[in-house]
């Protein structure tokens, strides 16, 4: 029987019509949205991210699956023991 990922690597990030960020599987499902606000009022009324955390999370998020392998091989050398 064929282990299938829910949301496949390799994800990515990309930019919806400025007010966010989202990031995205390999198929193309969304995962996460990341919003931002570049006008320094309306971002603090909001309590939004500014552009550039709102991208350093997103691609951070974009990261997981491929830090979570490197973990695992980290934990359980060789297969042995993985649960």
């Amino acid at each position: 029987m064929s282990k299938s990922r829910r949301f496949p690597p390799p994800w990515s990030i990309e930019e919806h019509n400025n007010p966010c960020f989202i990031a995205k599987d390999a198929t193309g499902q969304a995962l996460a949205y990341f919003y931002f606000e570049e006008e320094p009022g309306r971002r603090a009324a909001a309590n939004l991210l500014t552009k550039d955390e709102a991208q350093r999370m997103a691609a951070n998020f974009a990261k997981l699956p491929s830090r979570l392998r490197r973990e695992q091989r980290r934990s359980f050398p060789g297969g042995v023991g993985r649960p």
